[in-house]
Order: C-alpha cells, then sequence, then structure tokens
C-alpha cells in the first residue's frame, strides 16, 4: 500500500494489513502533517452473493503517538530523507567583476584589429584590392605592390655645354616577403599638371628581399623647357 502526503506529496510504502477499512491517523514524518488515512479496499468478489447487512456503528478512529506511528508503519528506509544540496550563489560583486572583465577585453580587442588593420593596410589592400579607396578615403595612403621609393631627388647639371637631368632615389621591399623590382616611370609636368615627358628605366637589381634597398640613378639629356612638377612611380602595365 502506498501513502501520499497531501501536503507535500511525499510517498511511502507501508503495510495495509496495518490499517483497518475506517483508517487511522497517520503523520508525515518529512512535513509534520497529520491526515486520515482509509485502509486499503478489497475488491468484491464476482462469484459471491451479496448480503445486505444493517448499517453498523461507525468506528472511532485509533490515533497512536506520532513517534509509535513512524515506528510501525513506515520502515527506517521509508524514513531516510533525501539529502539536500546547498548551491552557494557566487556574490554579486564576481558577477559585476565578470562584465567589466568582459567590457575590458572586448575594447581591447576593438583596438588590436584597429591597429592591425592601420599597420598592415599594405598586405590587407594586396590581398582585397576593394579596400584600398576605403583607406584613401580615410587619408592612409596604400602601397599595394609591397614596394615603396624614399629620398627620391632630381638635379640640373649641365655636361660639355648640355643640361642634363639628374634622377636619384632609393627602392624599398615593405613587405614580409620577396618582391621582383618593376619599371620605374618618371614623369615631368609642367606647373597646370599636364605631362609634357616622361620615360623608363629599369632598376639594377630584379629582386628585393624583404627590407632590402636598392639605389637608382637616372639621367635624361636636354629635359623639356617649363619643368615644374616630378613624378616617380612604378611603370603600370603598357607602360
Amino acid at each position: 500500500m502506498i501513502l501520499t502526503c497531501p501536503q507535500c506529496a511525499t510517498r511511502y510504502q507501508v503495510d495495509g494489513a496495518k490499517f483497518p477499512a475506517a483508517g487511522r491517523n497517520v503523520r508525515c514524518a518529512k512535513c509534520g502533517n497529520v491526515w486520515h488515512q482509509l485502509g486499503p479496499v478489497e475488491e468484491p468478489d464476482p462469484d459471491a452473493e451479496i448480503e445486505v447487512h444493517e448499517p453498523a456503528e461507525p468506528q472511532r478512529p485509533v490515533t497512536d503517538s506520532p513517534a509509535a506511528l513512524r515506528a510501525a508503519t513506515f520502515p527506517p528506509s521509508a524514513m531516510a530523507q533525501p539529502a539536500q544540496q546547498v548551491i552557494e550563489e557566487p556574490a554579486p560583486w564576481l558577477g559585476r567583476a565578470a562584465v567589466a572583465g568582459g567590457w575590458v577585453l572586448l575594447v581591447v580587442l576593438i583596438l588590436v584589429i584597429g591597429w592591425a588593420a592601420i599597420a598592415m593596410r599594405d598586405s590587407i589592400a594586396t590581398w582585397l584590392p576593394q579596400t584600398s579607396s576605403l583607406y584613401n578615403a580615410a587619408g592612409l595612403p596604400v602601397n599595394r605592390r609591397g614596394m615603396d621609393f624614399s629620398d627620391v631627388k632630381y638635379e640640373r647639371q649641365v655636361e660639355d655645354g648640355q643640361v642634363v637631368l639628374a634622377v636619384t632615389g632609393i627602392i624599398v621591399n615593405r613587405s614580409s616577403h620577396e618582391l621582383p623590382v618593376p619599371l620605374v616611370r618618371v614623369g615631368l609636368y609642367d606647373g597646370d599638371k599636364h605631362e609634357l615627358y616622361h620615360w623608363t628605366f629599369t632598376p639594377t637589381l630584379a629582386t628585393l628581399k624583404p627590407g632590402q634597398a636598392c639605389n637608382f640613378r637616372t639621367r635624361l639629356s636636354s629635359p623639356p623647357a617649363g619643368i615644374h612638377d616630378m613624378e616617380v612611380r612604378f611603370a603600370g602595365a603598357g607602360e
């Protein structure tokens, strides 16, 4: 026979023979609730004859002491209480510290990504050419070739009574891998930015290792008059 406490729904397995049909009072060992529990009802035998009896005087429920009832009704296994696991909640300041630490980490990550996007813009523009316009719009020049010019100078000289324009400078490989050195184009412009003349030349070294540099020098005899500006850059395809 199974008893169920109507207060806390704790279930107990007991011997039904100890409960008369009129029932008895029992106490829950867990919550202390007392209720009247009827005895088990025997199912009628369908083959037995039905007898009519006068209603008997109801029996008065028998109430035992709580200690005796618990000892007689419930076996030790049913009396055992389940172990209660105590879960300690973390202190509130730990949660706030974790949230603050997450925000700090996010800010640091954004700063690192921003620094890398600026410092490595040449490599990024080489891999993703469409980012060049974004860098230029932000005022950050991009060198997709990985090559750069340094210390470019020009001077007019007179040799054998003829004017000669001498252009000198340095080519530097600023990438992280060895690169071929392309042709160099020199353009001469007037005050209105109109090109007067241009020529190309091949540097002395065919390739440059990472961080390596090479000097160049090129000359033009009898340069055109009215030169106001000069542009030195790497020649494009077909130039």
